[in-house]
């Protein structure tokens, strides 16, 4: 059975398209074929910096023959007579067959006439040169160009394309305006450790290989210096780093971001080891790190496994020819000695005074146009963090620490080395106000308000930082939604959902009793004071994007199935709606609970009566808080024994749902709730059940009440009427 190898050779690809281009084939290559009936035996896809192949290995020679029906016009419109009649020829014409290969069916709107057509496969080679452009031109990425002066798009010009089933050259031509690309078998090597044993072949290639077969491609390629694979690669590449590294008496720090990359931007990969000098060690290790993996895409060596402190070394992973690798590394140290001493210049300058003397300068810098400046954005969450402190009745030296924490957050913004290194925010405020003699309360704080990063990332660990890191997003999101600028599908360019989000993790992780819902009360309300003309919504809006964030938080990242999270939050039930949000922390007890309880069957237990006396207490008007049955039922209107079993059961459940409702403990309320299921399953089915809706209607409006304090009660845990039967 035939191989297919398609390679497409471009000049020097962005790293995100490489690896980019080669997952959207890995998808489109085998969806495209099964359309066609393709089967095949694997599919490999290869990509690196100059090129783009992939290999189908076991197609067939051609499709294999199929049978279609066709249906045509109506029996009447085809013949007259049971003579056939121009619908019917016409019909037979289009279709290729005789006349006597139509046939008369019944069908729901009569007879019709229908066509068994026979359909031969086509050869493989045919739809292979059919689908290769569709490969192409279906890419998608950033930056796409066009070059010579036609239309086609690639992120850099294609210069070559080998297209063999098996020996065979199937015949593809790109064109591009004036410009064209032909197929043939030729690939390039690479373009500094290859030499050919012919001048070089193809265009703008330094060195041709010639592939004899579609199956020799990967083997061919290797040995002109050509990794294709990329999972090769990228093993190569981390096994040389940790040699080199083992090499100086070090480890070595490997990302896997910074791996992935750098993956995608070689192709016969040759680590190499750089030097600096020991004097920069003094710059602080995230410093170092940051110009060395940010800017110049090198590994760094640390002393020890986890822990910062570095060695004066760096590796590089070179594309060129290893025997040159002293000149490769010092060219590279030219680089890195440049960029450390600009480094080691803005962090001696940046000490020369305390971090606080940087707050004046604040006010030079813009958070956005109508909001003013990052200093004003400081006085704004200064307050924040102050109502905070106060509604978590923080006091003594945890309270100076949020307060001194919050003013000087954002003071290394205008520093010299964060104005160099953006990415250094944070830390840079943590060593500065180390070294201004701050706590290390107030220092850890500054780095840890700016955490979460993004989704996965670390939470603030300390209570201080917790405090500020929820006052600096708050203050964003009341400030941007306060101007009108509210996310939109996609576009959320100030990251507030992030921000929301953050919040929300945060207070679940550190058990923080915050009571958002009056917190942004207090928050709108200190926005509006000095903005008048703020929309009178927007308290409104932030609640309701708060509980988005909720409701999909607890679905996506705590696993909790849709219907419970509606139960605990509530479907347009303004007291669920306020009880989340003044308890995030209870909300998410109650939503894990309850998925707890179904996951063991629990919930099974009381789903039943407790969701049927929610559904008819909805006919009632009783109060959803009410739980005192003495307040809400008479017992002189019972006239069945059931009435006073379900009644005597209620009395019983109120000290245990108060209870639940003080402890959180609502398996307690749970097994309350599964001991009177039978009582109220006889008040509905029973022997001496009753009939809910009486003619009477105190007697109907005093039933539906009991059914009501069932109904409230089980409310504590969750609105059962949001709950999906599941079994």
């Amino acid at each position: 059975m035939p191989n297919f190898l398609l390679e497409l050779g471009t000049e020097e690809l962005p790293a995100s398209f490489v690896v980019g281009s080669a997952q959207q084939w890995q998808r489109l290559v085998p969806a495209t074929l099964a359309e066609e009936s393709l089967t095949n035996d694997s599919i490999n896809v290869y990509a690196t910096p100059r090129r783009l192949a992939v290999l189908v290995k076991g197609l067939p020679v051609q499709q294999l023959d199929r049978e279609e029906e066709v249906k045509g016009p109506p029996a009447s419109s085809a013949f007259k007579d049971g003579k056939p009649t121009k619908a019917a020829e016409g019909f037979a014409k289009k279709q290729g067959v005789e006349i006597d290969a139509l046939e008369v069916r019944a069908t729901d709107k009569g007879d019709f006439v229908f066509v068994l057509k026979k359909i031969p496969g086509r050869m493989s080679a045919d739809i292979l040169t059919e689908l290769v452009p569709q490969w192409i031109n279906k890419l998608e990425g950033k930056r796409f160009m066009r070059w010579a002066d036609g239309d086609l798009k690639f992120p850099r010009p294609i210069r070559s394309m080998v297209a063999l089933l098996d020996d065979t050259v199937l015949p593809i031509t790109l064109v591009s305006g004036s410009d064209t690309v032909k197929s043939d078998r030729i690939s390039q090597g690479h373009r500094v450790l290859y030499t050919p044993p012919t001048p070089p072949l193809g265009k703008g290639g330094t060195g041709g290989v010639s592939i004899p077969q579609a199956e020799d491609y990967v083997e061919y390629l290797r040995a002109a210096c050509v990794e294709v694979d990329r999972t090769q690669r990228k093993n190569q590449i981390k096994a040389q780093v940790e040699a080199a590294a083992t090499k100086q008496g070090g480890y070595a720090d490997i990302t896997e971001d910074l791996l992935e990359e750098v993956t995608d931007l070689v192709e016969w990969p040759n680590a190499v080891v750089g030097k600096f000098d020991e004097e920069f060690l003094i710059l602080p290790p995230e410093v170092i790190t940051t110009i060395i993996v940010t800017n110049q895409r090198y590994f760094p060596i640390l002393k020890s496994p986890g822990y910062p402190e570095l060695l004066p070394y760096f590796i590089t992973i070179s594309n060129g020819d290893p025997a040159k690798s002293a000149i490769i590394a010092a060219g590279n140290e030219r680089v890195v000695r440049a960029r450390l001493a600009d480094g080691q210049f803005f962090y001696k300058a940046d000490l020369v005074k305390p971090l606080e003397d940087y707050l004046p300068k604040l006010e030079k810098v813009t958070f956005q146009e109508d909001l003013g400046t990052v200093r004003a954005k400081v006085d704004r969450l200064c307050k924040i963090a102050s109502l905070i402190t106060n509604q978590l009745q923080i006091t003594g030296e945890e309270q100076a620490y949020i307060a001194r924490a919050a003013l000087l957050c954002k003071a290394d913004l205008v520093t010299q080395m964060v104005y160099e290194l953006p990415e250094m925010q944070g830390i840079m405020g943590q060593k500065y106000a180390l070294a201004s003699g701050e706590s290390e309360e107030v220092a850890t704080a500054i780095l840890e308000h700016y955490l979460p990063k993004g989704a996965g990332d670390n939470l603030p660990q300390t209570l201080t930082g917790q405090i500020v890191a929820i006052a600096d997003k708050l203050d964003t999101l009341v400030s941007i939604f306060g101007l009108g600028m509210l996310p939109t599908g996609s576009s959320d360019p100030f990251a507030l959902r992030r921000a929301a989000n953050a919040i929300i993790n945060i207070i679940w992780a550190a058990q923080l009793p915050v009571n958002l819902h009056q917190l942004l009360a207090q928050v709108v309300a200190e926005f509006t004071a000095t903005r008048p003309e703020t929309p009178t919504e927007l308290l409104a809006q932030l609640y309701e994007f708060f509980l988005q964030r909720i409701r999909t938080l607890l679905q996506e990242e705590k696993n909790v199935d849709y219907d419970l999270v509606n139960a605990v939050l509530g479907e347009n039930d303004p007291e669920y709606t306020e009880r989340a949000l003044r308890d995030l922390l209870d909300a998410l007890e109650r939503a894990l609970f309850l998925q707890q309880i179904r996951n063991n069957q629990t919930l099974d237990l009381i789903y039943e009566t407790v969701n049927r006396s929610t559904r008819l207490a909805a006919q009632g008007d009783l109060d959803k808080i009410e739980l005192e049955p003495k307040a809400a039922v008479k017992p002189d209107l019972f006239q069945k024994s059931s009435e006073q079993a379900f009644y005597d059961a209620v009395v019983q459940l109120v000290p245990q749902t108060q209870l639940s409702k003080q402890t959180r403990n609502y398996q307690q309320l749970v097994d309350s709730l599964t001991e009177i299921a039978p009582t109220v399953s006889s008040f509905f089915d029973g022997p001496e059940s009753v009939l809910v809706m009486d003619s009477d209607p105190e007697i109907k409006q005093n039933r539906l009440n009991l059914l009501g304090l069932l109904r409230n009660h089980a409310r504590v845990l969750a609105d059962f009427g949001a709950i999906v039967n599941r079994f």
